[in-house]
């Protein structure tokens, strides 16, 4: 196998057009990037990591005007592209290329069907699987700086030469236990250009503590959150430095008709009071008489009778003896919320979906329909049809 001290750093177009057509022909590629976003709305890619069985590389886009040759091989349907935990990464295509890149391989997801616990770092995940620790000075650094020193280059190339390995080695445990096909949905989802648009529409929805209010200052919320969100996107600067979350709920609850009041508001520059304070003063009368959105449904609390609770309760101990017996932690099958939603009779959920459906939503439905009871046999709990 390939060793990242074997990198090749590419800087210039020829480099990149000779590397890509020695890749070109791959059944799959192991992909990483390192990016900024802490000055950026839409994140900044610095570098890219790609590694195959026998090459490994570090494409510089700061040099290079032109991707095309590697995003070619990225967005090129026969190449799996093997990520772990790759909702940033491919966010970044998703900017650059407005679709994400299919199909994929995450090794994040794939390793709770290994029985390894949910949502696992790549170094502990490399730690647990190949025995090697890897460093992790350069977490933090600075990828826009150039020239990169030859450590930061190895520990770029490590996060895609160790995770060759581990996709190689997570694919021939994953058919032996018959569980490759499983992980197709997810890794779709993961896929999916649904899951990366950040509409202004629905910006309100992230805000911290919107969740709190209601009528005339929900609506005002809504309104301010989605000039926010848009803002941000136009200027490519973070919607907290455009406005702070706790500024929007103080503005969507005193509602400020004029400057002098929307002044009084704390934590307001003299600079957004005087460039965007008549149009947040504008914004805040338009929409103080407006009906807000309503929250979607799946964001409302779900009210027990204590018949369903005891239920539920039941329901977990059948949750924990599936994953005994497939090997798995309990908490990556289902969670207590989502049992509770199936309760109440809610199935689009994603225990209902997939492989959680076939390890064990199947099961519970049988529960909640008298179809299937728990006993207890020898000091241990069972299933009786």
């Amino acid at each position: 196998m390939i060793s990242s001290d074997d990198t090749l750093y590419i800087d210039t177009p020829d480099g990149l057009s000779d590397f890509c057509r020695q890749i070109s022909k791959s059944d799959w590629i192991a992909l990483d990037t390192e990016f900024l976003r802490e000055k950026t709305y839409y994140p900044k890619l610095c570098l890219l990591q790609i590694a195959t069985t026998d090459t490994v590389a570090c494409i510089d886009p700061i040099a290079l005007e032109d991707l095309s040759p590697v995003l070619d091989v990225i967005y090129d349907a026969s190449i799996t592209k093997v990520m772990h935990s790759g909702r940033q990464d491919m966010e970044i295509f998703f900017n650059i290329h407005g679709r994400p890149p299919a199909p994929v391989f995450d090794t994040q997801i794939a390793a709770l069907m290994l029985g390894f616990s949910d949502q696992i770092g790549y170094a502990n995940l490399v730690n647990e699987m190949l025995g090697v620790a890897l460093d992790k000075l350069h977490t933090r650094a600075d990828w826009s700086l150039r020239p990169l020193s030859a450590d930061q280059l190895k520990y770029a190339a490590d996060d895609v030469v160790y995770l060759a390995d581990i996709y190689l080695k997570m694919k021939q445990q994953l058919t032996s236990a018959g569980r490759l096909q499983w992980l197709g949905e997810d890794f779709d989802r993961l896929a999916s250009p649904a899951l990366y648009g950040n509409t202004p529409e629905l910006a309100w929805l992230k805000v911290k503590g919107g969740n709190r209010l209601k009528g005339s200052s929900l609506a005002v919320l809504q309104a301010l959150a989605q000039w926010r969100e848009a803002t941000a996107q136009q200027k490519d600067r973070p919607k907290g430095w455009i406005l702070r979350d706790d500024a929007l709920i103080d503005i969507a609850r005193h509602q400020p008709t004029t400057l002098q009041a929307l002044e009084k508001i704390r934590g307001l520059s003299e600079g957004l009071v005087r460039n965007s304070g008549k149009h947040i003063v504008k914004l805040v009368s338009e929409a103080s008489g407006e009906q807000p959105q309503a929250f979607p449904d799946t964001g409302r609390r779900i009210k027990l009778t204590p018949d369903q609770g005891a239920l539920v309760d039941v329901m977990m101990a059948l949750v924990r003896l599936s994953g005994e017996e497939n090997k798995l932690n309990p908490a990556v099958l289902v969670s207590r919320k989502q049992l509770e939603k199936l309760v109440c009779g809610e199935t689009d959920i994603d225990v209902m979906k997939g492989w959680r459906k076939k390890l064990v939503g199947e099961q519970l439905a049988r529960f909640l329909s008298g179809d299937l009871n728990l006993s207890v046999n020898d000091g241990r709990l069972d299933t009786v049809d």
